[in-house]
């Protein structure tokens, strides 16, 4: 399962911006200092705070609360020291006598620390050109994209290569190439030969295709000879990448061209709409007014609906018109945010956040009579600080503890005498322990949602990106006692969305070859209990995971106007939540590359905005699933909306012009 970033704990002092001066307070105004404008992460930044009365007097009061924001790069304690774990700006408060203060300062980005120039597998031509791709990443593995690449080659007779690392043979022989950024370089020997080629023949694995399809294109020389070719494409609604696949965004006649020296040959393509798009119809509704919804899990004739709040909700959907209400379950938590049940559906698991007691963890519920789900046991002692996200396998909960950062692993077996059997965590030299009011956290590292399937664990670590876990797969000598990492792909979140955004790695979900992660994007400092609208961002990555050991993204979903959130794959369907985009129906069909939202992939989508609901005529769709040919989309502000695919939408045959 997979569920909304929100941490309560570090939110709640963002309640108090809308705070009033307290009625014994004569503070009127708090002002706030950085010791420093701009800093490096790993350092620490100490705040003064100074409040002032109507005349602009000193009052001696000291902050009740601190809070940083983006709170995946900066934390404070109530000393007003301020650790940094990312780029991008920080935002520090404090709260005197019910009025708040606020400085903001940069972190900057850390440099470039390895290079590694992608290796050239054939030989080049004389008179060929090709650009090479060199990865930069910082001391983390981040991604580095945009900066400066010097590129040399130490044999100009044979290969010469310009600023944007395009190299192009001039003779026969080796040279190397060296590319250098900051303290870090890399170099790569190409083999240069002459160029025996009469003939070129371009072939297309397809004649036609439909937008979103990707067609392999094959140069064939004449004489049979090992090259590269340099490919290219008449027009601008189709990308073509080295390996010779195509895929279109716009319907039209394409021209793909291989070159190699002064030979080339071109092949075309007709690219027709992919026309998926279909009707979707609400069949029933359990609205949201009074608090938020969160989670949801549908089995059988039941779907239970976890909440922003201290409840969660049965309801009966064997007649999905009209489903019925049969338990409200009250537990000591703010946040019940993921529910699920085993595969048999006889036991249901949810994770709590600010209890009361300060004793959060895990609870399960016997659900032999599902309309009635009773308590049977709880689960806290290695989590009372929170558990955001928790997943059901076999006889094992997978759930991530919030006060550490880390994944813990708790068999259930005995339900009545569940036991922590392992953990396991991304190793961070920036993060850290802070100590409040709240409590102690491990600050710089949070791991967000789990998904388990055939052996391996899915985590999608926020900051650190996608991480894969041995669990019983045999590939690392892995199980769940004893999970053993097999690889990892990281992402640089603050170059996708910009300085002060909330950015992580969110949702993850395994299907076929490939694995769906969604990004959550908030601003720094929100209230999710708010009745304002909140900005969300967020895109949803595709990550090729054929070689399990490699992972790599080959595609993604953006949805302009709304934020990923939660995602479900079934039978080469993609269902999302897609925050303020609403509901959405994606095709995930055959090899996916490219930008799936502009090739026209879209089946369907749903506005859920309700009049009613929490947040008038916001959508904030949390996420979706399929069961029993109808889609479950759940809403943070509107509640439940159980919807069906009606008639494919008719669009006409008309393609765009030849391009």
């Amino acid at each position: 399962m997979k569920t909304l970033f929100i941490a309560i704990a570090l939110l709640l002092p963002f309640n108090a911006l809308a705070q009033q001066s307290s009625p014994t307070s004569n503070v009127a105004n708090v002002q706030v200092t950085a010791s420093a404008k701009e800093a490096e992460i790993g350092q620490n930044v100490k705040v003064t705070v100074v409040a002032t009365d109507a005349s602009g007097k000193v009052v001696n009061e000291q902050p009740s609360t601190y809070f940083a924001g983006p709170f995946d790069i900066a934390a404070v304690d109530d000393d007003g020291n301020v650790k940094l774990f990312g780029p991008g700006e920080v935002t520090v408060g404090a709260i005197v006598g019910g009025k708040t203060g606020l400085t903001t300062f940069m972190v900057k980005h850390p440099g470039v620390k390895t290079l590694v120039i992608l290796p050239l597998h054939l030989p080049l031509v004389v008179g060929g050109s090709v650009q090479l791709n060199a990865i930069t990443r910082d001391f983390n593995g981040d991604p580095r994209t945009g900066v400066p690449i010097n590129w040399t080659s130490d044999n100009t007779q044979v290969a010469t290569i310009d600023a944007g690392g395009v190299v192009t043979g001039v003779g026969p022989g080796k040279a190397t190439i060296t590319a250098t950024s900051g303290p870090a370089s890399f170099t790569s020997t190409i083999t240069v030969v002459n160029n025996n080629l009469r003939s070129l023949t371009v072939t297309a694995g397809a004649k036609s295709a439909r937008t979103g399809d990707v067609v392999h294109f094959t140069a064939r020389p004449d004489p049979n000879t090992d090259f590269n070719p340099r490919w290219s494409i008449s027009g601008s609604g189709a990308t073509i990448d080295p390996d010779g696949g195509f895929v279109a965004e716009q319907p039209g006649t394409y021209i793909v061209t291989a070159t190699s020296g002064n030979v080339s040959a071109s092949a075309s393509i007709v690219v027709t709409p992919r026309n998926l798009e279909r009707e979707i119809e609400v069949v029933g509704r359990v609205p949201m007014k009074e608090f938020q919804g969160a989670e949801q899990w549908i089995i059988g004739n039941y779907a239970y609906y976890s909440t922003i709040h201290d409840r969660f909700l049965v309801y009966d959907i064997s007649d999905p018109k009209q489903p019925k209400l049969t338990d409200t379950i009250k537990v000591d938590a703010r946040l019940i945010n993921d529910i699920m049940t085993t595969a048999d559906g006889k036991i249901l698991v949810i994770s709590r956040e600010q209890a009361s007691s300060r004793k959060n963890g895990i609870a399960f519920y016997d659900t032999s009579d599902p309309a009635h789900p009773k308590l049977i046991s709880e689960y806290t002692a290695t989590v009372t600080g929170g558990v955001h996200s928790a997943f059901v396998h076999d006889h094992y909960v997978y759930l991530t503890d919030d006060a550490t950062g880390s994944m813990r692993v708790i068999d259930f077996k005995d339900v009545k005498n569940p036991k922590e059997v392992a953990r396991w965590q991304t190793e961070n030299q920036f993060a850290g322990m802070v100590r409040t009011k709240e409590g102690e956290t491990i600050a710089g590292r949070y791991i967000h949602d789990l998904y388990i399937k055939d052996g391996l664990a899915y985590l999608a670590y926020w900051r650190d990106g996608l991480v894969i876990l041995d669990v019983g797969a045999g590939l690392k000598g892995g199980s769940p006692e004893r999970p053993q990492l097999v690889s990892q792909l990281r992402f640089n979140h603050n170059e996708l969305y910009g300085n002060g955004w909330l950015a992580g790695t969110h949702s993850v979900y395994r299907y076929g070859n490939y694995v769906f992660i969604g990004d959550e994007v908030f601003p720094a400092i929100f209230d999710i209990r708010s009745p304002k609208r909140i900005p969300v961002r967020g895109i949803f990555h595709v990550v090729d995971v054929s070689d399990i050991n490699h992972p790599r993204k080959v595609a993604e979903y953006t949805v302009p106007e709304g934020g990923a959130h939660n995602v479900w794959v079934e039978n080469d369907v993609m269902y999302v939540g897609y925050y303020s985009g609403g509901g959405r129906v994606v095709d995930v069909s055959g090899e996916l590359r490219g930008e799936l939202y502009r090739q026209g992939r879209e089946i369907a989508r749903i506005w859920t905005g309700d009049p009613e609901g929490f947040r008038a005529n916001m959508p904030l769709t949390w996420g979706a699933q399929p069961h029993n040919g109808l889609i479950y989309f759940n809403d943070i502000n509107s509640g439940l909306w159980i919807v069906k695919l009606g008639e494919k939408i008719d669009k006409g045959t008309t393609t765009a012009p030849g391009k």
